[in-house]
């Protein structure tokens, strides 16, 4: 990255993540937004980075914002507390062993509860179900 690259993609690779950074990288190419996320009348737009609920605007900070973001960009699939660490801390930032807990906790009172479910022993997931039109 040091080198010139804006973007790197681990193994084993996620091909859905990896349609997904490809097509963000030619709406940067042709200069278009990313598109509005949507879900449990949720609407998420990253280009702003803003949220608001059953048209309302939702005041998040910008971990909940990541969080939230993370969720809906990996809609349907569990992920672990670790997963959600790495996608939201750099490395050698020391994280709090509940952080992700408090995060989502948060965003469960300012948002639908049920849009974020817990798998037990597993971690989190925002289901496909229910996501607006």
């Amino acid at each position: 990255l040091d080198l010139g690259a804006d973007d790197y993609v681990v193994k084993p690779v996620d091909l859905l993540e990896l349609a997904a950074r490809l097509r963000a990288l030619v709406r940067r190419s042709h200069g278009q937004p990313q598109e509005c996320l949507s879900a449990y009348g949720i609407v998420l737009d990253p280009a702003a980075r803003c949220v608001h609920q059953d048209g309302q605007p939702v005041v998040l900070s910008v971990r909940e914002f990541d969080l939230l973001h993370t969720f809906m960009l990996h809609m349907g699939r569990v992920l672990s507390r670790e997963q959600l660490e790495q996608q939201m801390y750099s490395w050698g930032h020391e994280v709090e062993s509940n952080t992700i807990e408090v995060h989502i906790h948060h965003l469960r009172r300012k948002l639908h509860p049920e849009a974020i479910q817990t798998v037990r022993g597993v971690g989190y997931t925002m289901l496909k179900a229910n996501l607006s039109p």
